[in-house]
């Protein structure tokens, strides 16, 4: 019986014959077509849709002007008192301003957003 097992394992230590090469070649344009069609339906939508969202920051920024609602990134609310090259001057309250960088802006306010009545 030890005969038979000794004699049967060099044989499964030898290398498979024929067809090895094409296999390989089937895997490696499977795994192309496979990445093709995720750039297509993943990658490639992804990036177009980032790139519409930058292009529309950059005009609600540019376009800002005093008297504009606006809303800061750490959540600030205010009025848009000046423009500046790089900053804006927003009035969160009556008698307070503060400056802060032009990107900082997230977006305008929306309506649903009341000003907030002042103190008595």
């Amino acid at each position: 019986m030890n005969n038979n097992i000794a004699l049967g394992f060099p044989l499964l230590l030898q290398a498979p014959t024929g067809g090895g090469g094409s296999g390989l070649l089937g895997t490696m344009l499977m795994m192309a077509t496979i990445f093709a069609i995720f750039y297509l339906l993943v990658i490639r939508p992804q990036q177009r849709k980032q790139r519409l969202a930058q292009k529309e920051r950059e005009e609600l920024l540019n376009a800002l002007k005093p008297g504009d609602k606006v809303v800061t990134s750490s959540g600030i609310y205010g009025t848009v008192v000046a423009v500046r090259e790089s900053t804006v001057l927003l009035r969160i309250a009556q008698s307070v301003s503060i400056e802060v960088l032009r990107s900082a802006i997230q977006g305008l306010q929306s309506s649903e957003v009341k000003e907030a009545e002042p103190a008595k």
